[in-house]
């Protein structure tokens, strides 16, 4: 059994951060009720909708109706299907959850919703991380498609615009999760969210690859439009949605193909659209399609007046493997588009195959950086290929005075102080004392802004979102403050969770073993029934207490009647969202009952 300690002793350090410990006591009894009900209404619920990897895949998984799961017990169990997970706290910048994804850990939200917030919570819970992800990990082919999905999503391009957005709403959730918080905070925080929100009037590449996320692995069904199964995380943890979404006169459903980036979603509401893909060879080719077009499978120009105009840091790679990551500010081309010359504004770093060169980090490049690209006059092959005594034969050597003069015009002169090479390839070449200037003599470098560090390759093959060594960079450089709360329990009055807990050691004490049956033992059932008359002193409306009292014991009329009440009650106020678990209540009940 691996600890959490253990696993992210593995992990790179920059995802450390985000890594939560979960406190198990931060879970009132409530919280297990409130647990113990959803997962039994999405068992009776998804028993035919899902897809059948579903209810196979949550045993596999570790997840049980009848707690709230320890992370071990997560972890356990996924290890078994070469994956892990780890506890985190509340939302992830996206490039962080593709990364852990791509590792083949899954990250699971600390908090569990609130008795208030049983059908829907804005913010990631472990009802949806453990309860929706976690099952379908199960099957080997999905697993790679998730895994897949991480490697492309960590490399996505995001804006400026995406950024702020995220950060908004990271605010929002922890101004929300804190006990001193004020109206006045919230609705100043809400404010942000929305302007934010509106500040994004291009769609990123990580925004795009966000939605195709969203119509697959949160939202995605399977089969055909006529015949599905339900595989997509955020319905299986819906108790609302997974059922309406059935309905195919009010959800529209499509053949999901790449052109499902085009579609929007509001996650407020329930989704008017869904997209239903053939099997996971399906998903995986589309994600593949759009992958081809990304800027890490691009490179070249295009991709590199996309993370110009992101405001970004992002990385360019050149054909020698060396990497290249800051914000990008400025390129050159020639006639036929081929960059010439890139240069970034602020903190940079340079990498080979994602591990920052030594002495060439940010605190080298603290303001910037800027090279030449492209092939040299008279030499056929990228001067990163050339051997030591190759470069000599071209009056390249060492601790000389070196006039480096490319074809696209652009002239480098200085003198030559150091080469950076590995795996047998020229990456940097360090002058001090030296210029650059392009065909029309503009000045690109002067002698008087110190040693120059020249990247070696004459073409930029890819570009990708985020640093190359992310570590070395920096997580709060990329991803701004990562703010964080200690998770704190949901409010309920402790009487009504002393019943809730009575309740709990009455189920757990009776004998389910050797052919026992619905009647209970009658010191228990007295028990339950003396519990009944306290709820209704102290908690009436709390309909959850009245189903754990009738689930236990089906003779309880006095439960049963309070049940209706708080039924006639919701209807009486036109209260939607306990009509719709009182629904859920009844067929919860039935399926108990009959077993």
């Amino acid at each position: 059994m691996q600890t959490q300690q253990e696993i992210a002793a593995q992990l790179p350090a920059h995802l450390r951060a985000f890594i939560a410990q979960q406190d198990y006591s931060i879970y009132t009894d409530r919280d297990q009720a409130v647990w113990r009900f959803l997962l039994q209404g999405l068992g009776n619920n998804l028993g035919v909708s899902a897809h059948p990897v579903y209810a196979k895949g949550l045993k596999k998984a570790g997840i049980s109706v009848e707690h709230i799961p320890r992370i071990e017990e997560i972890n356990d169990a996924l290890t078994a299907m070469d994956w892990s997970a780890v506890t985190v706290d509340g939302f992830l910048p996206p490039a962080v959850f593709m990364e852990f994804q791509a590792l083949k850990v899954l990250p699971i939200a600390v908090d569990m919703r609130s008795f208030a917030q049983m059908l829907y919570t804005p913010a990631p819970d472990i009802v949806h991380e453990s309860a929706g992800h976690a099952p379908f990990i199960a099957d080997v082919d999905y697993a790679e498609f998730l895994q897949r999905f991480g490697e492309l999503g960590m490399r996505a391009v995001a804006t400026r615009q995406d950024m702020d957005a995220y950060l908004a709403v990271r605010r929002l959730s922890v101004i929300k999760q804190r006990t001193d918080t004020t109206p006045e905070e919230i609705a100043k925080a809400e404010q942000a969210v929305e302007d934010a929100s509106a500040a994004v009037t291009e769609l990123s590449e990580a925004a795009l690859l966000a939605r195709l996320h969203w119509w697959t692995v949160e939202y995605g069904l399977v089969g055909t439009v006529d015949e599905y199964h339900i595989f997509g995380a955020g319905l299986l943890s819906s108790l609302g949605e997974s059922t309406n979404c059935l309905d195919d006169k009010t959800v529209i459903k499509k053949p999901l193909t790449v052109d499902a980036i085009n579609q929007g979603y509001d996650i407020t509401k329930e989704q008017p659209l869904l997209y239903v893909t053939q099997n996971c060879r399906h998903l995986t080719q589309v994600l593949e399609e759009f992958g081809r077009q990304m800027c890490v499978s691009q490179g070249g120009s295009r991709s590199l007046r996309t993370v110009i105009k992101a405001v970004t840091v992002n990385t360019a790679q050149l054909n020698s493997g060396l990497e290249v990551s800051g914000v990008f500010t400025e390129m050159l081309t020639d006639a036929v588009d081929n960059p010439i010359f890139i240069k970034t504004t602020g903190p940079t770093q340079l990498a080979f195959q994602g591990a920052e060169l030594q002495s060439q980090g940010v605190a080298h490049h603290p303001h910037g950086f800027s090279t030449p690209v492209g092939r040299l006059i008279d030499m056929e092959r990228c001067l990163s290929e050339y051997t030591v005594d190759e470069l000599h034969k071209h009056g390249i050597t060492i601790g000389e005075r070196v006039v480096l003069r490319f074809l696209s015009g652009i002239v480098v002169d200085g003198k030559l102080t150091a080469v950076t090479r590995r795996k047998q390839r020229n990456l940097i070449f360090t002058f001090t004392d030296c210029s650059m200037h392009d065909q029309e003599g503009t000045v690109l470098y002067d002698p008087e802004w110190g040693t120059f560090d020249m990247a070696v390759g004459d073409s930029v093959v890819s570009v990708f979102g985020g640093a190359a060594d992310l570590t070395a960079y920096g997580a709060e450089t990329l991803f701004g403050e990562i703010i964080s709360v200690d998770s704190q329990p949901n409010p309920v009055d402790p009487k009504v969770n002393a019943i809730y807990a009575h309740i709990r050691k009455l189920r757990e004490s009776v004998d389910t073993q050797n052919g026992a049956t619905n009647i209970l033992p009658q010191g228990i059932a007295k028990e339950a029934h003396e519990l009944t008359p306290k709820a209704l002193q102290i908690a009436a409306d709390d309909w959850l207490l009245y189903y754990e009292l009738y689930e236990l014991d089906p003779t309880n009329t006095v439960a049963e009647q309070q049940l209706k009440a708080c039924l006639e009650k919701a209807q009486k106020h036109g209260d939607q969202s306990t009509l719709s678990l009182l629904k859920q209540a009844e067929l919860n009940l039935e399926a108990a009952h009959e077993t």
